[in-house]
């Protein structure tokens, strides 16, 4: 006898959105008793690896495995920043609770520095209250003058996260799996082709950040350097006059230490230069003293080049794409089934993935609403 396939949800992508989305629909079918039965399965050309480039290399548009990355709220000053907020403080609350029960590999509670030039008029009007209320990270503190690099003029302390990217998007995966979750390795060329990739699929989920022929989406181009710095026990950026960005963000779990780097939007160019690397390592000099651990030699140790990395945030104008796409509505995708679009966080990925991944699970819930359980497929919608 023929097994016959369960409703399939089918997950476009394996970065840190595609994985955060596939564990919040895990979820959310475990919740309900009605959909025991549903399955999701992850499809993706790429997968994690605790080590970037081992045992298979990742190619630069995998942005997840090589970021920094860590959690650095943005002032909402706009609708996109407020909506990315939102999530961001969402996102916070779950690696909360993810620390407190000790179920997270790569996760680390940290704390965080930022010092700015000329920083703007939001950055002064903040206050403890205000960021908390718009961030849930705790510890915020004005820094002293005494306290600032030389050529800054305001800064601030608070508590975030830091995350070694591929041991935390490993961690997310064996997760997915252990739960019930499916994997494809397939190099997908449209959305509809997504919803044909195995039987009985009732909608799709695209993560797949670069968005599928959305003409909104660009690469954003990030050259930083994975080194050796192991005495570093603190994030700490620093935003120049000209827009320039220097950062240090430890990857703890001896993940070493992520330094850069640059935002150039629209830049396609796929190999590190030797310019740019002389000059992060160059720039980031003075703030190794800052970032250092209390408990190293006074002077922090000499750092080494790993491997120079570049790496393409997928962003999108107006920010993430996260709605559903109904059968007819052809503007992005010719797919004969619902898509759940959630794609276009370019550099802020790990900092709003649980609430990118919470906005996923509720259009879920309501397409499942709509799913004919008799017939086994969806209903016309």
């Amino acid at each position: 006898m023929i097994k016959k396939t369960p409703p399939t949800i089918v997950v476009i992508g394996c970065g840190v959105i595609g994985l955060s989305s596939a564990l919040s629909l895990q979820e959310l079918l475990r919740n309900d008793p009605s959909k025991s039965s549903w399955q999701v399965v992850i499809v993706s050309k790429e997968w994690p690896t605790s080590i970037p480039g081992a045992p298979i290399p990742h190619s630069i548009e995998y942005s997840s495995m090589w970021a920094g990355a860590h959690v650095r709220p943005i002032p909402a000053t706009t609708t996109q920043l407020r909506e990315e907020g939102r999530w961001l403080k969402q996102t916070v609350m779950k690696f909360h609770s993810l620390l407190k029960s000790g179920d997270q590999i790569g996760l680390t509670l940290t704390s965080a520095i930022e010092v700015f030039e000329a920083p703007g008029s939001e950055y002064n009007a903040q206050t403890a209250e205000s960021f908390e209320a718009e961030s849930g990270l705790e510890g915020y503190r004005e820094l002293t003058a005494e306290e600032l690099p030389n050529g800054t003029t305001f800064g601030f302390e608070y508590e975030s996260y830091c995350i070694n990217s591929p041991s935390y998007c490993g961690d997310l995966l064996r997760k997915f799996i252990i739960a019930g979750g499916k994997t494809i390795n397939a190099t997908l060329r449209s959305v509809d082709e997504a919803s044909t990739i195995t039987s009985n699929v009732q909608f799709v989920v695209n993560a797949s950040g670069i968005g599928f022929n959305d003409s909104k989406v660009f690469p954003i181009r990030g050259h930083i350097l994975l080194t050796n710095g192991t005495c570093f026990d603190k994030t700490i950026t620093r935003q120049n006059l000209d827009g320039t960005w220097n950062f240090i963000i430890p990857r703890f779990f001896s993940g070493g230490t992520v330094i850069g780097g640059t935002k150039e939007p629209h830049d396609w160019r796929r190999d590190p230069d030797s310019v740019t690397c002389r000059r992060l390592l160059d720039e980031v000099e003075e703030l190794k003293q800052y970032a250092s651990s209390s408990s190293s030699s006074s002077q922090p140790q000499n750092i080494s080049i790993i491997r120079e990395i570049v790496g393409r945030r997928p962003a999108r104008e107006g920010g993430v794409r996260l709605e559903i796409e109904f059968p007819g509505n052809t503007h992005s995708t010719k797919s004969k089934l619902p898509v759940i679009h959630a794609y276009g966080a370019g550099g802020r990925g790990f900092e709003i993935s649980w609430g990118v991944a919470d906005g996923v699970a509720e259009l879920a819930r309501s397409l499942m609403a709509k799913v004919d359980q008799t017939k086994g497929r969806p209903a016309k919608l």
